[in-house]
């Protein structure tokens, strides 16, 4: 668990819990991490959660990989989700199928759609972010079903790619929207 550094005692509390499958959106919440007004502790979904009364708001982070998202998460959220509500929260899905821009809306995402009628919560604030193409770091499996993928939806193919599709002006945004509801 990654924890801050120096609390100050006068600023709200805020919770980041995250699921990466290969490390984006822990970048992701560092960075959401940098532009809060708070004290903000980030952990893995795949860790043990403190006690969410210990916090004044609450974002949860979650990749989506052959379009889903890991099943910790939702389960984690439909077991808390009255706590997670009763707060400011708010939501955000990495994925690269929000690589083209009309895909990181609700209406044109179908992966981020799905998840949201799975669960019991409604959060508050909602981005979805391009994620990472890194196709050297895929395992074998992986970097060919990707590539299946890549070339059905006109993606890049070649195996040599790393791309970045996440555009940080709007996580920045994201967090300082966050900072507005604390």
């Amino acid at each position: 668990m990654q924890k801050t550094h120096e609390l100050n005692p006068k600023k709200k509390k805020v919770l980041i819990i995250y699921s990466t499958t290969n490390g984006h959106c822990l970048k992701v919440s560092n960075f959401i991490k940098q532009y809060l007004n708070a004290n903000v502790d980030v952990i893995s979904i795949k860790e043990t959660i403190p006690d969410l009364n210990f916090y004044d708001g609450i974002i949860i982070g979650a990749s989506i990989r052959y379009g889903k998202h890991n099943s910790l998460v939702k389960k984690y959220i439909n077991s808390h989700y009255k706590e997670i509500q009763s707060k400011p929260n708010a939501f955000f899905s990495i994925s690269l199928i929000a690589r083209k821009e009309e895909r990181r809306t609700i209406e044109c995402n179908p992966y981020v759609k799905k998840f949201l009628s799975s669960i019991k919560w409604k959060p508050q604030k909602l981005s979805i972010i391009g994620g990472v193409l890194n196709y050297p770091e895929y395992s074998i499996l992986d970097k060919y079903m990707i590539k299946f993928i890549m070339n059905i939806t006109h993606g890049p193919t070649d195996l040599s790619s790393v791309i970045e599709y996440t555009n940080w002006n709007d996580v920045k945004k994201f967090a300082l929207d966050f900072n507005q509801g604390l």
